[in-house]
């Protein structure tokens, strides 16, 4: 695909403690390469992959496939770069959560972000490193959304992740582009309108 060559740009925010891996799950995810430098993300940076998304159709047989462009933000984890951050999340129309597995404290302070949107995927970073003790610690029954334990090193689960995400973030357009397509006639026909006036036009807010 070449620039521009795409039907859906698709922001999506990574959220969570610094260190917790978010910068090295983007670059698997983008690149299918594993860094085990660690290096600190300082404010906002960004990674891109074009992915053909295939959309369900009727009696889940296979409908339209769609040309994706992901632009995928890496946020830094760090307090003093909190405004910043923020600044991103009204554009954006998925949000990757993210904690390490081997951290408890990564993990509270990263359910603080769940009750703000429905279009989060909750990921569990480190899977390779995380002992059993410590996984029944961090249950992912406490979590009321899609959640992915991943693996930067080994590739295990993370393009799974973002798909999942990805998905979610399809259906609800389409959902909100068949309500806009919603026929005159069960909003109460014309109604209210003047001979010749154009209806209002119907926006959809994702």
């Amino acid at each position: 695909m070449t620039d521009g060559d795409y039907d859906y740009l698709i922001k999506l925010l990574a959220l969570g403690d610094s260190g917790v891996g978010k910068t090295t799950f983007l670059y698997r995810y983008t690149d299918n390469k594993f860094n085990p430098k660690f290096i600190t993300t300082v404010g906002i940076d960004f990674r891109e992959k074009r992915v053909v998304y295939n959309a369900q159709g009727p009696n889940g047989s296979s409908g339209k496939a769609f040309k994706v462009h992901l632009q995928l933000w890496d946020t830094a984890g760090q307090e003093r770069f909190r405004s910043l951050t923020t600044a991103f999340f009204r554009d954006a129309m998925g949000f990757l959560l993210m904690f390490d597995l081997t951290s408890q404290q990564s993990f509270l302070n990263v359910r603080n972000w769940m009750s703000k949107w429905d279009r989060v995927m909750c990921i569990g970073l480190k899977l390779k490193k995380i002992k059993k003790k410590k996984k029944k610690e961090l249950s992912h029954r406490e979590i009321n959304i899609p959640y992915f334990e991943t693996s930067a090193a080994t590739g295990q689960n993370v393009e799974k992740a973002v798909e999942t995400l990805l998905d979610l973030i399809m259906k609800r357009m389409e959902q909100c582009v068949e309500k806009t397509q919603i026929p005159d006639t069960v909003n109460g026909g014309n109604s209210g309108k003047l001979d010749g006036e154009k209806p209002p036009e119907k926006k959809c807010v994702c």
